[in-house]
């Protein structure tokens, strides 16, 4: 499913109908007669087969003129994650759209940052996420001003500037457009959370290795807690002076405080946040993939939501397809053989390493089992 134009309409429609959550985010069912985007998950009564469309992305629903859905709420959906592993370019351009790449910049800008031509990438998104780059960074300001008005109780002139909206103008009449109503209406009185600084709930796709990742971050040095991790925030790296802290909350779901004396750096953060903690990781996948490789198969199956902890200054190599998190690709055996685990080759080697197994030991459990079959 990671191409629009290879989506399975018939088996996106029979996951609609189970209400799969394995499909959660990996694509949305937008409905013509009503002209609502939904989550393949929405509570709501199933429409007829011939009256949805389905879509890769977020925000090429809403390019094709479809609202969200303001019962099953796409932006507490996983991260749209139908692309990853597809193209790196797609995924560096996504991460700079997420920090804001695009709310004061341009798409020829953004492109010359990647060191590829406008058009290629505008090719890329299209082919990809079915939608232009500045459909994908207006539905990113959309959908976390809508976690915005739903979760906290900052004003809808602090959303707007949260959610990267140049102006409260801009903001209202965006919101007005999409949903026929201005933005304070969608706010509901009971769901209002705002004490010490901004707090939201973001989703990640379960199963996750909470304990694994605690004890790497706190291996390189981060300042963890228990089961909470923070860091100050500040202004040459941020945007703003302050604190972020990040635990987790009911299943796949993270809690994430911030407290900036700048709102304008909200995105940034929450961006951040997702790269250290790996929110955006497709475990079925990952698992799929690396199980073809007989050494890694009872690894993954024994550690199926181990995530990679990514660093919290961008330093342009996605996580998920950088060499290694160690030292271990250096090997040659090792490196021969992770050819065929990309792009999860960091995530094979995470699991070698957590097992202690080397490249000399599967040459030497290979050439076991080859005397034994002979």
């Amino acid at each position: 499913m990671e191409n629009p134009g290879e989506l399975d309409q018939e088996a996106c429609y029979r996951a609609v109908l189970t209400r799969d959550a394995r499909f959660d985010g990996r694509f949305f069912g937008c409905v013509k007669t009503t002209g609502i985007y939904c989550r393949p998950v929405c509570p709501a009564r199933t429409p007829k087969r011939e009256n949805m469309v389905f879509v890769v992305s977020a925000a090429a629903a809403e390019e094709g003129g479809f609202r969200a859905c303001l019962r099953c709420r796409p932006e507490t959906a996983p991260d749209m994650g139908a692309w990853r592993g597809t193209s790196n370019t797609v995924s560096r351009a996504l991460a700079l759209i997420e920090a804001g790449a695009l709310d004061e910049g341009d798409v020829d800008a953004l492109a010359g940052r990647l060191g590829v031509g406008e058009r290629h990438l505008r090719r890329l998104f299209r082919q990809h996420l079915g939608a232009a780059p500045v459909s994908v960074a207006q539905t990113r300001r959309v959908l976390l001003a809508k976690a915005l008005i739903h979760q906290t109780d900052l004003s809808m002139a602090q959303v707007s500037l949260a959610s990267g909206f140049g102006s409260v103008r801009r903001f209202n009449e965006t919101f007005q457009a999409l949903y026929g109503r201005p933005p304070s209406a969608l706010r509901r009185r009971g769901e209002r959370v705002h004490e010490g600084g901004v707090r939201l709930s973001l989703s990640y796709r379960t199963p996750y290795d909470w304990d694994a990742m605690f004890a790497a971050l706190t291996a390189r040095g981060d300042a963890v807690e228990g089961r909470r991790w923070s860091r100050g925030l500040t202004r040459d790296v941020d945007g703003a002076e302050g604190s972020v802290t990040v635990e987790p909350a009911q299943v796949g779901r993270v809690s994430v405080c911030v407290e900036a004396d700048d709102l304008k750096a909200l995105p940034g953060v929450l961006a951040r946040v997702r790269r250290v903690f790996d929110l955006s990781a497709d475990p079925e996948a990952i698992g799929r993939d690396l199980s073809a490789d007989r050494a890694l198969k009872p690894l993954v199956a024994a550690r199926p939501g181990l995530r990679l902890p990514g660093n919290w200054i961008d330093d342009g190599v996605p996580d998920q397809v950088r060499d290694a998190p160690n030292d271990r690709l250096n090997d040659e055996t090792l490196a021969v053989r992770a050819e065929a685990w990309r792009p999860w080759r960091a995530y094979g080697a995470l699991h070698l390493a957590l097992a202690g197994i080397s490249g000399a030991d599967l040459k030497q459990r290979e050439s076991d089992d080859a005397k034994r079959a002979a």
